[in-house]
C-alpha cells in the first residue's frame, strides 16, 4: 500500500490517505454486476463474456447456437464466476423478452447488456447500385435488429430496476470509413449502430445508463479464418495497419471493461475506434 495526497473535503489543505492494494484499479471491477451478452456464444461474444466474468461479473449469455452457448459458460465457469446460457435469437422481440426474464429469474439483476450479434459483411459482397434487398435485409436483421430488440428488452428492465446500468455495443470502423469491396449495407448497418449509440446515450442518461460502442477493424475469429489463410489478403489488411498485424478478441476486452465499469461513469455516447491506428491514417 502507498500513501496519496488528496484535497480535503473543505478543498483547503492536501490530506494524505492510504489505498487498498488494488487502489484506484478497484473501479474496474464489476463485483455484483450482472451482464448479459447478446451473441455471447461467438468468438467476439464468448471472449467478452469471459472477460467481465473475471472482473467480477456474473454473465448470462444468449445465442442461437447451442455448442457455443456451452464453451461460453465453459469459460465463465473458468473466470471464477457464473454463467447462463440462454438458447435465443434476438432479433425476436418475444424471444429478448425471454433472455431479460431469465437472466433476471436467475441472477435476480441486470445492469450490463453487451450487443456482441453482427458480422456477415463477407457473405454478401454486391456493387451499390445493385445491392439485393434481400441481402440488405439479412444484414440489418444481424447487425442492427439484434441490436434494437436486445437492448430494448435490457434497459426497460435497468429503468424499472432504477439503478441505472451500461450498455455497450459494437460497431466498426467501416461505419466512417467507405470501401471499394461491396459493403454497402454492413456499413449502412455499422453506421446506424453508431448513431443509435449516441441517440441512446442521451435519452437514458437520466436513468443512469451510460450507452457507448467499440469500433474494431478486422478482428481474427474462426468467422474470418478463411480469408486470413490467404497470405496475399492478410498481407494486405496488414499493410494498412500502422501496428502491423490484425486485431485480436483480447484486444477488445480492456475497452469493454472500461466501458462496463465504475471507470468510465461519466462517459457515454463514445464510440471508440479499436484498429490498430488503421483511421489514423484516412
Amino acid at each position: 500500500m502507498s500513501d496519496k495526497a488528496v484535497l480535503s473535503p473543505a478543498g483547503g489543505a492536501v490530506v494524505p490517505t492510504e489505498r487498498d492494494s488494488l487502489g484506484q484499479l478497484s473501479i474496474f471491477r464489476l463485483d455484483g454486476r450482472v451482464a448479459l451478452i447478446a451473441g455471447g456464444g461467438g468468438a467476439i461474444g464468448s471472449a467478452l463474456a469471459a472477460a467481465l466474468a473475471g472482473a467480477g461479473a456474473r454473465v448470462a449469455v444468449a445465442d442461437v447456437s447451442d455448442p457455443g452457448l456451452e464453451s461460453a459458460v465453459e469459460r465463465i465457469g473458468a473466470a471464477g464466476s457464473e454463467g447462463l446460457a440462454i438458447a435465443a435469437d434476438v432479433t425476436d422481440p418475444a424471444a429478448a423478452e425471454r433472455v431479460v426474464a431469465a437472466t433476471l429469474g436467475r441472477f435476480g439483476r441486470l445492469d450490463i447488456v453487451v450487443n456482441a450479434v453482427g458480422g456477415g459483411a463477407g457473405k454478401v459482397l454486391f456493387p451499390a447500385e445493385a445491392y439485393p434487398a434481400d441481402a440488405w435485409d439479412w444484414i440489418f436483421e444481424l447487425n442492427l435488429r439484434s441490436t434494437l430488440v436486445a437492448t430494448q428488452a435490457a434497459v426497460r428492465a435497468m429503468i424499472a430496476a432504477g439503478h441505472g446500468g451500461r450498455v455497450l455495443n459494437i460497431s466498426s470502423v467501416r461505419a466512417q470509413l467507405g470501401i471499394n469491396a461491396g459493403y454497402s449495407a454492413y456499413v449502412a448497418a455499422k453506421g446506424a449502430i453508431s448513431s443509435l449509440t449516441r441517440q441512446w446515450a442521451t435519452e437514458w442518461a437520466p436513468h443512469g445508463i451510460t450507452v457507448n460502442a467499440i469500433a474494431p477493424t478486422f478482428v481474427d475469429t474462426p468467422q474470418v479464418a478463411m480469408l486470413l489463410d490467404d497470405p496475399a489478403f492478410k498481407a494486405s489488411l496488414v499493410s494498412r495497419i500502422p501496428l502491423g498485424r490484425v486485431g485480436g478478441t483480447g484486444d477488445l476486452v480492456g475497452p469493454a471493461i472500461f466501458f462496463c465499469s465504475d471507470a468510465a461513469s461519466f462517459v457515454t455516447g463514445q464510440i471508440l475506434t479499436i484498429d490498430g491506428g488503421l483511421t489514423a491514417t484516412q
